[in-house]
């Protein structure tokens, strides 16, 4: 699907100038949930199986088997640890 007819980047850019500060605030929250929801479907894409990240999962899950991870409170402590000094 391509844009209306005649309407460039340029021609919605100058429409958006026109918008009321209330208009434009709803226009960016609608477009801060449109990237929100897109970025949700590519990571439910890549981490799924066969997808980009499905190796990093793998990995992980390799690692906790093998006890080479450690629980997420130890390192927090560790962090707050190295914040103090």
């Amino acid at each position: 699907m391509g844009y209306l007819e005649g309407m460039t980047v340029e021609a919605i850019q100058e429409a958006i100038v026109q918008l009321s500060d209330i208009e434009r605030r709803a226009l960016a929250e609608w477009l801060g949930e449109l990237e929100e929801d897109a970025w949700e479907r590519q990571m439910e894409q890549d981490f799924s199986p066969g997808g980009r990240g499905a190796k990093l999962i793998a990995e992980a899950e390799a690692d906790i088997a093998a006890g080479r991870t450690r629980p997420v409170e130890e390192g927090n402590r560790d962090l707050d640890l190295d914040r103090r000094t």
